[in-house]
This record gives structure tokens, sequence and C-alpha cells, in this order.
């Protein structure tokens, strides 16, 4: 029976991992799993025991058992499942799923795309060097066409609320004279 344990101290080394669980029966495997690149511990680690019963008697002892100041998670293995979900072997004989791009083709385009190419470093040296920076007059002058745009919105807006108002005096004089029109009329009756 394969068991997986985790949350294990960084102390512990294979031969300490096996020690520890060497009590509960005879070990067929003991694997810490380490960083592939530094060689230091994930904190985790497998057990095999040859008899299932050692493997069962291990898991219900050693769960949530302190060690070094943390405790054990002990529980059978599983098998692992990749991330993807999709098989950790592939037959190299088989089409890749997705297409392979064609390396010509795409440096083709490239260079076609770009008509404007600099060919060496000498000549983007005197391209970086003949842009000019911004100066400050440019700056004001941008500045200043941007209050016009909202100087103009701004009287746009006036005129507008102007020819609103104008309007609504015209209609109530229009009613006042029409009311004015009909008294007149009912007096004269």
């Amino acid at each position: 029976m394969k068991l997986y344990v985790g949350n294990l101290p960084w102390s512990i080394d294979d031969k300490s991992l096996k020690d520890l669980f060497s009590s509960y029966g005879d070990i067929e495997e003991a694997v810490l799993i380490k960083d592939k690149f530094s060689g230091r511990s994930k904190g985790f680690g497998f057990i095999t025991f040859t008899d299932d019963d050692a493997g069962e008697k291990a898991i219900k002892e050693m769960h949530e058992k302190d060690v070094d100041g943390r405790p054990l998670t002990v529980s059978e293995a599983r098998p692992m499942v990749p991330r993807d979900n999709a098989p950790r072997e592939r037959d190299h004989e088989e089409p890749s799923e997705a297409p392979m791009a064609d390396p010509s083709a795409i440096n083709q385009s490239a260079e076609e795309d770009n008509s404007e190419e600099i060919e060496t470093a000498e000549e983007a040296k005197e391209d970086a060097s003949s842009d000019e920076p911004a100066t400050e007059e440019a700056t004001e002058a941008e500045e200043a066409t941007e209050a016009e745009e909202a100087t103009e919105a701004e009287i746009e807006k006036e005129v507008e609320e102007t020819v609103e108002a104008e309007e609504e005096k015209a209609e109530e004089e229009a009613e006042e004279e029409e009311e004015a029109k009909e008294k007149k009329e009912a007096k004269s009756e």
C-alpha cells in the first residue's frame, strides 16, 4: 500500500522519513519529493508498505501526529492526475492537436510588413538623434488648442441655454396674449 505523507518539516530527509514509518511494518520504498532545481524538500513524500494492514495502521496513528511542530497529513496515495487531464505519456507518432506554425512564413510576412527597416545600430542611432523632443512652445500650443476647444463647447452650451430660455419666454408671452384676448372677448359678450 502506498501512502501520501504531507506537511512534512523541512528538516526531514529520505532516511528520516523511512525511519518515521518503519515501526509500522516493512517499507518497500520511502521517497521525499524535492524541487528539481534547488534539491530542497517540497514538504511531502510517499511511503510504500509491503503489507496493506501496516499501511492502514500507519494512516490511523500518524495522520495529524505532530512532528517537529507540524501536524502530518497521512492518507492513501491516489494516482497522479495531470493538470490538463491529458495523459502524461504521449505516443510521439500521433500528430499534435495544435497546428504547427511555419517559422519561415512568419519571418517572411514580418519582413514584408517592416518596409522602413533599420539595418544597423548606427542607422538606429541616427534615426533616434533626428527625433526632436517636445518643446515648451509645442506644449503651450497643445494647451491653447485644448482651451479653445473647451471654450467653444462652453459657448455652444450657453447659446443652447439662451435659445431655450428665449423660446420658453416667447411661449409664455404667447400664452399671456391668448389669455388677455380671451378675457377681452369674454367681456365684450
